[in-house]
Parts: structure tokens; C-alpha cells; sequence
């Protein structure tokens, strides 16, 4: 099915739920010029008595997503620019997050990492400073804080009046006591929207209808995978230690502040602090994490007029709350001559992953997601909708967001429910970016999985997958090994035998489990067209030709790279990289062109090494010299009994294959190879081993180091665009660009102390200051020091460049290196 990438500002638009998120996207949709926009609810207005009814309005705005941090950044901005009846819709009042303990001390570093990387303004404090912020503190329990000056409280109910009365005015109607009983479609789009008032005729339906979002998903045939969940809330008695206007902070706000002192967030014990400030007085609220998770079913949610307060407040658990308190009061001393005044569970929707639900659905089109979305990112979140709606696409990075992201290995209710009440566990975790949930698992395995675990596979998981790090099989070829002690933090999910595999790899030969590397399908007379389309590079090859060429969106953004397989004239096999590419190439492919995801019935071994050729050409009767099967080649054949399809493709840099064969017959290929292995000393080599490699050679890793919001000219994949091939998806946007006009770049580092270690998203400095960040870091153990790619400047990526790179509050000597690091002639690959 082929859909406009821009639509036309006549498009009636249905906003299903009035809370912030609802209001900011008719504020942003009217001023770029749509004016047929109406929102419902089915509560009062301006207060419908959903999450935005009752949000504490806490804007923190680093997070370890640079997307979502851009889309707080944003809500700052907007709702710092609006008032009504003369109050602002934000407060300033800033952020102070406080540890208690040295892994939380030690991740403050870490975030203030994140906030340079990402642009924000922070400052990590001593005790005696945090003191200075918020005097009620018990300064001995401190280690240090860190403090955001321009966090702060968002307003989120006059934030809706504002942009609700700037929409209106704009031509937008906002439409209270509606609820919504129906979705009618036709011929796979949505046509309309029914409630008990009427119908309303849409081309687009936007359900922000916050935790209600899978009951009027359920009324479109479409899954919304979140969870509802309660959040504790309490507020105290009157406090004479908020007294008064004597705060220099409470200062600076306007007339009638909400609050004066920094939201303070004690995350060592899941709580947060706010001040309420009113006629009554000072009076601090706290939020807390720490109980037990309290799912809510949301259709048995009762109606505003039914509920005893609000839908989305619920009554107060005292019970579960207790332990709060006696954190909290610990932490604040002056609490124990106070009380709890009132208190109450409210109701907000957490997904599996802790992101957003964004984007348009995949079983009906027209039918749009803006879900899961908190006043901290609502007006950011509205406006990358707004921008998808109006122009095709946002300007912003949102595959982490793109609800295509969840496999339906992911879907079903249950792995909704345990997931996402995981979520709602580790909203105050230090997390590890390896740290894999930990239920349920294992849930997709590959064949190979038996032969694994009796290596002592060490599994993290991704997609659903579980994925081998290295194996502690391979432990007797790391003794002996010299590397450079590792900081707790980079320590986590690695193991010296990942050096000892990626050696194996480069000296002997090592299988690699590839399955989890989504495989698709493409078929049809009209294939080769289709995918001259869709994609960059030329791909008019003759049969038993491998291409590595990029997805492009209409702007010139890179939204995946591909490498496509042209096994017949109408057949091709395509490596992709998540859900998001099969729907995007679903939505353009003409009739007479079939798309399928063959992932799951299938499976790969990587053989690689300068011994592959050794191991796999006994194994069968075709020829597998270079001149025979060269470089960037297919070819079906058999491996002893199991039919292959065979890509002379690497990732590590080394002689080898990528070796598919259906799931029936995966373990045979793997006890095929690893018999035949053995007499060249072959081993398993897992993710940590790969990912190494792969740095050292350079390739880069979509998601992490290239994104919809980098060109190929600028992400050095210049080789992968043929414009003169003809027209193309984005081709227009790259007129006039080239790597050397381009003004940043993906550059090549390497840390100048081979014992320094980095993970990735740090901040790079150049005289103290930041100009860029790391996308993907490893260390590479062929070289003997960590190598890291990062987004930098022009001027500044270019080779032999000194940088910094900001690490746990430690700054790390690197250089701007040429790339590839690794084998520049491409002679162990070409052999």
C-alpha cells in the first residue's frame, strides 16, 4: 500500500483525549496551518480527570535518550512561553537529584555526562551546597547532587487552557462530555471517529487518550501495548520550614509560584519532593516509586461522573506508603513533626520499555498513537506528531519511540503486563545499558540454543532475543591475557573472554549466532523496481549479488541500512534492522510486489576468521575460493545435509560467510560447522567479541551511530548512494550534499591511555567545552585501546585532532583517527 508522505492541510483530524498531550498537538497541528482539528474527551473541560489532572508536573530533562531529552527540552521552552490569567505555565524552580550511596554518587557523574552530551545545563554539588537548595536537608546522609537549574514544574492543566484557547482560536474545536464508542474505518483506514453525541468524520484519529489508550485501541482493532499503573502521591500538613517568601530561588519566580526550591528526587529510596505553595502555606508533596506495582485494568475504569474524586486518582494505599515516609523523613528530619494531610494512587501508563507509543498503526492506517507520554515530554512528543502528520516526518529521532518497535513475540497482554510493571520498578534504577529485564525470559531462542547453553553462553537480550555475550567455554584461552583493569561500571556484562574470542577470530575461526538479524523477504515482478525505490545504492546486479544500501526517508534521513541479497531475478533476501522497516517497505510496496519477515523460521551462523574457508569448504562440493565466490556474493548450496544460502558477507572484518538454512535444520548446521571446526581450533564467539571487531573496521551500527537525523554523506556512507541510478526515496533532499561540504561528521576516535575504557553517549570536549557526543564504544583488542565513534563538528573530525571525552566526571585523552583502523586495504576480507 503507497501513502503520501506529506498530507494536505484540508485532512480532518480527530485528537482522542484532551489532557496535555491532546491540547499541545492542536496547538501545534493549528499553527502549521491545519485547521480542521477537533479534540474530544470524555470528561470536563479543561480538567478531564485523566493523568494530566492530577500530574505533580515534574520536567527533568536528561535522560539516556537523547530524543527524549529534546522532547523536555522542548516542553520547557513551550510552557515556559505561556500564562494564563497572568501565571506562567512553568516554574522554573530547577532540578537537584541527591545520592546517598556511592553507585548513585558514582551515576550522577554519569548524568551530568548526559547533560553536556545532550545540552543541558548542569552542575554536580557537595552536600554542604545541596544543603544551600534545600535546607531541610540531613546533609551527613549526602554524598553529593546534581543540579539542573533549568528543570523545573510544568502547570499541566492551565498548559491545556492556554493551548486550548490558542487552537481555538487557530479554527480547533475542543469537545468535553464525548466518549468515544466506535472507530470506523474502510478499506484499511480509519473514516471516522463514533462517540454517544455523534459521529465525526476523520482522515486522521489520534488516540492520546492516555491510560485509557487500549480501550480505544480495542475500538480500532489495533493493540496498545501499555500498562496502567497507580503512582503514590501524599502531601503533608502545612510545613513552617516552607514558610514565607525568603528563598532566594522562590525569589526569582513569578507572583504566585508554585513552588520556590528544586524538585528534589532521592532516587536511592524512589521518592521525589515538590512544594506546594498556597494559601494555607508551604506544603511538600511526595511522590514515590518504592511500592509494590499496583496494576490498574483500564476498562473497568470508571467514568468521570462515577469516579469518587477523578478517573485517574484512586484511593490512597496508607500501607504502602509507610516505608516512604520513613525514607522521607530520615532524608528530612523536620518531617517527623508533620503527617501525611492526603494522599492518592494515581493512574499513568507505563510500556514495556519505559518509551513512548508513537507513530501511525500498522493494521490501520490514518489510526495514530501519541501514548505513554508524561507532561515531562508532552509538548515535544506533540510537535514531532505534528510534524509527522503535516510533513511525512519528524524532525527528530523516534525509532526508540515508533510503536512498530515491539516484536509480536512482545505484544501479548501478558509480556505487556510483566514488562511494564518492570518499568514502573526501575523508573529510579541505575540501569547498565546492557542490563537486560529479567523476565520473561528466555522467550525467542535461536536453534542453536542447547549448543549454547552447554558452552555457558553468557545471554543478554535484545528483542526478545536471547543473544550470547561470549562463553565461558573460551575461559582457558583468556588466561594469560594482559588488559587493562576495568572501572566497576564499564566491568558489567563483560568478561575477559570476549578478548580471548575476538582474538580466536582474528587469528583462527569462530561462529557467530546471527538469527536474531531480522531477515526479510521480498518477491514478485516488480520487486527490483520496488527496492530500486525504496533504497540508495544500485541493485541492478545479476543474480548472486550482495548490496550494502541505506532506507532513506523523504528529507534524506537514514531510517535503516539494508544489505539485500538478489538470489533470482524476482527474489531477494534483505539483512534489516527492526519492525519499523518491514512496515515502511509494507506501505509502499506495489501490488504486484510481496514483503514478508522470514526471521522467525529461519536462522544464520557467522563463520569467520582467516581459517573459514578452511572449515567450510570440505563441508560441500561447490567451489568457495575468492575467484569462485567472491566478496559481496550469494549462493544457495549445501552444507553437508542442510541446505544453505550461503552471503560472503562479514561484520567483523574477516574472511567468512553469513550461513541461512530454515529453523528445523539449524542445529544440524551448527553441529555441522562445529565438528568440521574443531581440527582449526574453531570456537563460539558471542556479541562482545563482535561488536569490538566491528569498531575496529568501522561499520557503523544503525540506531546508535546514524539515524533519520543523519545524511550518508555526513555518517561517511557516501559509497552506499548511486544517484545516477534514478530517482529514488530522498534523492532530491542529497542534491548539493557531499562528505565535504558536510558541516558534522561521524568520526573516528581513539582513547590515547590504552587502560581508559568508554561505553557510549559520553560528551567530547574540546577546550573544556562539549562539541559533540559517542554514539557506539568498545575497546579493540586487535589495536590495544578503546575505540569510539562520535557526531563531531567538521573542523573538528578531522584526523589527529585532540579531544576530551567526559567520563564519570574524568576527562579522557583521545584522537580524531583515520578510518578504518582496522586492515584499510580490505586484503584479509578479499582473499
Amino acid at each position: 500500500m503507497t501513502g503520501p508522505l506529506r498530507h494536505p492541510v484540508e485532512a480532518r483530524v480527530v485528537i482522542i483525549g484532551a489532557g496535555v498531550v491532546g491540547c499541545s498537538l492542536a496547538d501545534e497541528l493549528t499553527a502549521r496551518g491545519w485547521r480542521r482539528v477537533t479534540v474530544l474527551d470524555q470528561g470536563p473541560l479543561p480538567a478531564p480527570g485523566g493523568s494530566t489532572s492530577h500530574a505533580p508536573g515534574l520536567v527533568f530533562q536528561t535522560s539516556p535518550s537523547k530524543t527524549m531529552t529534546e522532547f523536555a527540552a522542548y516542553t520547557v521552552r513551550k510552557f515556559g512561553s505561556l500564562d494564563v490569567d497572568g501565571q506562567p505555565c512553568f516554574d522554573p524552580v530547577g532540578g537537584l537529584e541527591i545520592a546517598t550511596t556511592e553507585a548513585r554518587w558514582a551515576d550522577l557523574h554519569r548524568k551530568a555526562g548526559l547533560a553536556a552530551s545532550w545540552g543541558v545545563r548542569g552542575e554536580l554539588l557537595d552536600p554542604q551546597q545541596c544543603k544551600k537548595l534545600w535546607p531541610m536537608l540531613d546533609e551527613s546522609r549526602v554524598l553529593g547532587g546534581f543540579h539542573t537549574p533549568d528543570d523545573g514544574l510544568a502547570r499541566a492543566v492551565p498548559a491545556c487552557r492556554a493551548q486550548m484557547a490558542r487552537a481555538e482560536r487557530h479554527g480547533a474545536r475542543f469537545l468535553g462530555r464525548h466518549t468515544v464508542t466506535g472507530i470506523e474505518r474502510a478499506a484499511g483506514r480509519v473514516t471516522g471517529v463514533v462517540t454517544d453525541r455523534g459521529v465525526f468524520p476523520a482522515d486522521h484519529v489520534v488516540c492520546a487518550a492516555g491510560f485509557w489508550g487500549p480501550v480505544i485501541g480495542a475500538l480500532a482493532g489495533v493493540d496498545v501495548p501499555l500498562l496502567p499503573l497507580a503512582h503514590q502521591y501524599a502531601t503533608t500538613a502545612p510545613l513552617p520550614e516552607l514558610a514565607g517568601l525568603d528563598d532566594p530561588h522562590r525569589a526569582a519566580t513569578a507572583a504566585a509560584p508554585a513552588a520556590g526550591r528544586p524538585i528534589l528526587r532521592f532516587q536511592d529510596r524512589d521518592l521525589y519532593f515538590r512544594e506546594h505553595v498556597d494559601a494555607t502555606g508551604g506544603r511538600l508533596g511526595i511522590g514515590s516509586y518504592a511500592h509494590r506495582p499496583l496494576p490498574v485494568d483500564p476498562f473497568t475504569v470508571p467514568a468521570f461522573d462515577d469516579a469518587p474524586v477523578m478517573p485517574s486518582s484512586l484511593p490512597f494505599t496508607p500501607e504502602d506508603f509507610a516505608p516512604s515516609w520513613r525514607d522521607s523523613v530520615a532524608l528530612l528530619p523536620a518531617l517527623g513533626a508533620s503527617r501525611v494531610a492526603d494522599g492518592f494512587n494515581g493512574v499513568f501508563s507505563f510500556t514495556p520499555d519505559g518509551m513512548p507509543l508513537l507513530g501511525e498503526a500498522r493494521t490501520l492506517r490514518g489510526f495514530w498513537l501519541a501514548e505513554a507520554v508524561w507532561v515531562t515530554h508532552s509538548a515535544g512528543v506533540a510537535k514531532a506528531m505534528a510534524e509527522w502528520l503535516t510533513d511525512g516526518r519528524p524532525t527528530l529521532d523516534l525509532h526508540a519511540c515508533d510503536l512498530t518497535r515491539f516484536e509480536d513475540a512482545q505484544r501479548s497482554p501478558a509480556y505487556v503486563a510483566e514488562r511494564g510493571a518492570q518499568s514502573f520498578v526501575e523508573v529510579y534504577d541505575v540501569i547498565h545499558p546492557l542490563q537486560p529485564p529479567e523476565h520473561p525470559r528466555p522467550l525467542r531462542t535461536s536453534p542453536f540454543y542447547p549448543r549454547q547453553q552447554e558452552l555457558g553462553a553468557y545471554f543478554l537480550e535484545a528483542g526478545g532475543w536471547e543473544r550470547p555475550h561470549w562463553y565461558e567455554a573460551n575461559a582457558p584461552l583468556a588466561e594469560g591475557l594482559h588488559l587493562p583493569e576495568r572501572d566497576a561500571w564499564s566491568a558489567r556484562h563483560w568478561s575477559p573472554i570476549a578478548a580471548a574470542e575476538a582474538a580466536a577470530t582474528r587469528e583462527r575461526v569462530a561462529l557467530y549466532d546471527m538469527t536474531p538479524l531480522r531477515r526479510l523477504e521480498v518477491t514478485g515482478p516488480g520487486a527490483l523496481d520496488f527496492l530500486q525505490r525504496m533504497t540508495t545504492n544500485q541493485l541492478a546486479k545479476k543474480p548472486g549479488a550482495v548490496t550494502y544500501t541505506l532506507l532513506l526517508d523523504e528529507a534524506g534521513g537514514i531510517r535503516s541500512d539494508l544489505t539485500v541479497a538478489r538470489l533470482a531475478p524476482d527474489h531477494f533476501q534483505i539483512g534489516a534492522n527492526s519492525p519499523a522497516d518491514l512496515d515502511w517497505l509494507h506501505r509502499h510496496a506495489p501490488a504486484d510486489v510481496q514483503v514478508r519477515d522470514v526471521t522467525s523460521g529461519t536462522c544464520c551462523v557467522g563463520v569467520w576468521g582467516p581459517l573459514a574457508r578452511d572449515l567450510v569448504q570440505p563441508l560441500t562440493r561447490d567451489d568457495f575460493s575468492h575467484a569462485a565466490f567472491g566478496y559481496f556474493k550469494a549462493r544457495r548450496t549445501h552444507l553437508g545435509h542442510v541446505p544453505v544460502t550461503a552471503l560472503r558477507v562479514s561484520y567483523v572484518g574477516e574472511l567468512g560467510w553469513e550461513l541461512y538454512t530454515t529453523a528445523d535444520l539449524g542445529l544440524r548446521l551448527w553441529d555441522t560447522l562445529w565438528e568440521a571446526g574443531r581440527e582449526h581450533g574453531a570456537i563460539a564467539a558471542g556479541r562482545s567479541a563482535f561488536n569490538s571487531l566491528r569498531l575496529e573496521k568501522g561499520y557503523r551500527a544503525w540506531g546508535h551511530d546514524m539515524t533519520t537525523e543523519h545524511h550518508p554523506y555526513e555518517a561517511g556512507l557516501a559509497f552506499a548512494v548511486r544517484p545516477e541510478k534514478g530517482d529514488f526515496v530522498g534523492r532530491s533532499a542529497l542534491t548539493g550534499l557531499a562528505e565535504r561540504t558536510a558541516a558534522r561528521r561521524l568520526a573516528c576516535l581513539t582513547l590515547d591511555d590504552p587502560a581508559a575504557h568508554v561505553l557510549g553517549h559520553e560528551p567530547v570536549l574540546v577546550d573544556g567545552n562539549p562539541v559533540g557526543h559517542v554514539t557506539s564504544a568498545a575497546y579493540g583488542y586487535t589495536l590495544g585501546r578503546c575505540v569510539a565513534y562520535a557526531w563531531l563538528p567538521a573542523a573538528v573530525a578531522v584526523p589527529g585532532t585532540a579531544v576530551h571525552l567526559a567520563y564519570f566526571g574524568a576527562k579522557l585523552a583521545a584522537t580524531v583517527a583515520q578510518e578504518p583502523l582496522y586492515d584499510p586495504k580490505m586484503t584479509r576480507l578479499r582473499r
